[in-house]
């Protein structure tokens, strides 16, 4: 054995531990992993399909093209786990034996594919074959027992978000929440929707820490985003909080809490920088006047207040800034819809999506009540 053939086969031994390596750490370990070869190119190649998908000139289109970004990146990131192994065994196949390099990408190719069809004489290279193909089925197995752990933890995600849809409007707003409740007189069920979204928050923290592909699935409905249906929860529990300190369920401050906890959790993991303790007078981007736009929302749908615009609006502020500035990051980096109160979008030129409350229909009142509609 050459000097040539022993580097070889020390550097395909290096590439593949490293690929295996990888390997585990994206797709078993429950941390993070943001480093690596395949993680570089992944990010890389997103961010290029999202430049390309910006450019659609409506929203729909935009959409659909950002909903195929990470299933593609998905099936992008097994192929390249399996091109790199196979570069790897080619180079220990070369250093084994004795055909060209040519011949020992084919027996590596024949091998990690478990096709079998071009093989070389010898033990020794027998053992690397058989080595080849235990890879390769296992980075396919992986690979799918992989997926259904991501999509499970996709559709629990989605189940609270869908149901904003009917609370908060599509995309959802938090002043509209609370309207909508009080137009109803369903506003007691505020309690349980904010128990609801704490434990929402720390599922979302655990695994979209863990798996952070999952930031980047959108929602089956174009107008919601998991960014802006936490973000309309925050602010109508941070109003409540503001407007009704002495009657808001105490779910409503859990709730708040363990949302910017999960919020900041994720900026962590993807290194969004935040201010982890921030002064309750510190400014914020959404204004005061927005502000009061807001509790003349309310007033008209009769939600009954104890404090003025003028006296919540320091404690709403207080609540705000603990979480506002990673919402805005979150929204512009996964494109979320362009939903109230949810800040800019990076290249995206687009007006305000404001949630659409349906028509208060009854049968005196076919045509509905315009007076619910505002």
């Amino acid at each position: 054995m050459t000097a040539w053939r022993v580097l070889a086969v020390v550097a395909g031994v290096a590439i593949v531990a490293y690929d295996l390596w990888d390997l585990v750490r994206a797709l078993i370990v429950p941390r993070p992993a943001t480093g690596g070869v395949v993680a570089v190119v992944a990010r890389s190649l997103r961010r290029g399909m999202h430049r390309l998908a910006v450019h659609r000139r409506s929203f729909e289109a935009r959409d659909r093209a950002l909903a195929a970004v990470e299933p593609v990146l998905i099936l992008i990131r097994l192929l390249l786990w399996m091109v790199i192994a196979y570069t790897g065994f080619a180079l220990v196949l070369w250093g084994v034996g004795q055909r060209s390099i040519g011949h020992a990408f084919i027996d590596s190719g024949s091998s990690i594919t478990t096709l079998g069809f071009a093989t070389e004489p010898g033990s020794v290279s027998a053992v690397v074959t058989f080595l080849a193909a235990g890879f390769g089925l296992t980075v396919v197995a992986l690979q799918i027992a992989y997926l259904p752990a991501l999509y499970d933890a996709f559709n629990r995600r989605e189940v609270l978000v869908t149901t904003l849809e009917s609370r908060a409007g599509t995309p959802a707003w938090g002043p509209e929440l609370l309207a909508r409740h009080h137009l109803v007189g369903i506003e007691g069920n505020l309690a349980t929707l904010y128990a609801d979204w704490e434990r929402w928050a720390a599922d979302v923290a655990e695994s979209h820490t863990a798996y952070p592909i999952l930031l980047q699935l959108r929602s089956p409905h174009a107008t919601n985003s998991w960014v802006t249906g936490l973000l309309a929860v925050l602010d109508s529990a941070a109003m409540l909080l503001a407007v009704n300190p002495s009657s808001a369920p105490p779910e409503a401050r859990m709730c708040v809490r363990m949302g910017f906890t999960c919020f900041r959790d994720i900026a962590r993991v993807i290194r969004v920088p935040f201010d982890p303790d921030p002064l309750p007078d510190a400014p914020i981007a959404l204004g005061y006047e927005e502000f009061l736009e807001a509790t003349a929302r309310l007033e008209r749908a009769g939600m009954p207040m104890e404090r003025g615009p003028e006296a919540a609006w320091p404690h709403f502020r207080g609540w705000r800034v603990n979480y506002e500035s990673i919402a805005y990051a979150l929204a512009d980096i996964v494109y979320a819809p362009n939903a109230p109160w949810s800040g800019t979008r990076t290249g995206i030129a687009e007006a305000v999506l404001a949630p659409a409350r349906p028509a208060h229909r009854n049968p005196d009142e076919p045509q509905g009540d315009p007076a619910a509609a505002t």
